[in-house]
């Protein structure tokens, strides 16, 4: 019996997910389990597993479509406990019914009139007929090279089933437009590598360069292409709309432009900003940062800050918390999960480091790069993105005195880091001063004013500027 294989809901205010890539083809077999589809939901990518086993008897999605949970998408012929999946029927089975519920004949006179019709007539087998259809002709070898070369690049046919590959590994094929099927796979288990994917493309680009250039076709000037359009009466387009590119909103800019909007349009938005003196604490990450990778980790200054933040939260829960207008009550969160704002090539991902406050300096210097990396190369999953009750946002590598961030819905408050500068710094009073050089660094609280006030706000920053200022008392707290 036919199963219709809908899309699962795949966790709290997901709705809808875009179809990254199908792995299987109608007509593959199946086992329960089997990855069957690649699903993009709020900047992770899922790995959807077939429900049943059996044989997959209709795709209705591609590549790019975007599905709402509950929507079908594949159709698949259950595994029969007395035959194989998608076994044909019996020839009992294939017997059409009469109204007495056995097979019609024809009459007697039909069927004389019949075997007269058919006689002196050789009766032909399916072999023998398919032998007619036959030229009997034996390909030639360029027929064959151009058969392998229309399979693909190595020349081997089309591995049957879904290909075992990571996420990444996935994404890097369809950027360099490698078939997985076709790649020759390395990994254990016969998991396809990203080395694997490159080393076929470069072999493709090879045969490609052998190939003969092909013939360039002639240019057709702006007047001949008005002529043709003023005779077949076909508008040309104008040059501002020849200009434009049009580019359908997907995937991870899809799922930040509507968090985006929520975020705004729901948060009523204050920023608080102030600058920490770092000159101590980054003189003893220098000090520190070769004894921490030592035992694997990177001593970021965003490594003290979730420190710092912790401490800070602890002390205002107001900022760890979300606000629940339909049932009027704030929700003070007792947990620590810090979201870090993450720079790839999809847009913005927001990974998520949890139980921050239990964890030790070395252990954060060590769990934070990592994190980060999976995100670049998209191997996170939906659990390395949810959950978070903070977020921090460091733009400093890439410069910038101030910005104003939006807070991550239902999130209460985000604090955004600019670019750490040597600034000149007056200690002392009007009486007695000097100008000192100082490492001063930008903070930027963005915070809900439903939940938290002004005054709130300038004393989570003022604690989290002191905690930074003094590297003894913040060590303390780690």
């Amino acid at each position: 019996m036919p199963l219709e294989f809908k899309l699962p809901d795949l966790g709290e205010g997901i709705h809808e997910g875009e179809i990254v890539e199908v792995l299987v083809s109608e007509g593959d077999q199946v086992e329960d389990g089997t990855l069957v589809l690649l699903v993009e939901t709020d900047k992770a990518t899922t790995e959807v597993p077939s429900p049943v086993a059996g044989v997959v008897k209709e795709i209705r999605v591609k590549p790019g479509d975007v599905v709402k949970v509950g929507q079908v998408m594949m159709v698949f012929d259950r595994a029969d406990e007395k035959g194989e999946p998608g076994e044909e029927p019996s020839r009992e089975d294939k017997k059409q019914p009469s109204g007495e519920g056995e097979e019609e004949t024809p009459s007697g006179k039909d069927q004389g009139e019949e075997e007269e019709k058919n006689k002196g007539k050789k009766k032909e087998t399916p072999k023998e007929k398919e032998k007619e259809e036959d030229t009997g002709k034996e390909p030639s070898e360029g027929d064959k090279k151009e058969a392998r070369e229309k399979a693909g690049t190595s020349g081997k046919p089309p591995q049957e089933g879904p290909v075992p590959a990571a996420p990444s590994t996935r994404r890097l094929a369809r950027e360099l437009g490698v078939d997985l099927r076709q790649v020759t796979a390395s990994g254990p288990g016969g998991r396809v590598m990203p080395e694997d994917v490159q080393a076929f493309a470069r072999k493709g680009e090879e045969a490609a360069g052998e190939k003969e250039e092909p013939t360039v076709p002639k240019k057709i000037s702006r007047d001949e292409k008005e002529a043709v359009g003023e005779e077949e009466g076909v508008k040309e387009p104008s040059m501002e709309e020849e200009a434009v590119e049009r580019v359908a909103l997907r995937s991870v800019r899809k799922a930040t432009a509507r968090r985006m909007a929520l975020a705004w349009s729901e948060i009523p938005h204050v920023t608080h900003q102030d600058a920490a003196d770092i000159t101590e604490l980054e003189a003893f990450r220098q000090k520190a940062k070769e004894k921490i990778r030592a035992q694997g980790g990177t001593l970021s200054l965003t490594v003290f800050v979730l420190k710092a933040v912790v401490a800070a939260l602890k002390a205002f829960p107001g900022f760890n918390a979300s606000i629940d207008m339909d049932s009027e009550e704030i929700l003070f969160r007792k947990y620590y999960n810090i979201g870090v704002a993450t720079d790839t090539d999809r847009g913005l991902v927001v990974p998520v480091l949890k139980n921050v406050d239990r964890k030790s300096l070395t252990l954060l210097s060590q769990e934070l790069p990592q994190l980060v990396q999976r995100t670049r190369e998209g191997k996170i999953d939906r659990e390395d993105v949810t959950g978070g009750t903070f977020t921090i946002t460091n733009i400093g590598a890439l410069g910038g005195r101030a910005f104003t961030p939006i807070v991550n819905h239902p999130q209460a408050a985000i604090l955004g880091l600019a670019q750490g500068r040597l600034e000149p710094v007056i200690k002392g009073d009007l009486n007695n001063y000097r100008v000192v050089p100082r490492l001063m660094l930008p903070l930027i609280l963005g915070f809900d004013h439903r939940v938290v006030d002004g005054a709130d706000a300038a004393r989570f920053v003022n604690m989290v500027k002191e905690s930074l200022q003094d590297p003894e008392n913040l060590l303390m707290v780690m």
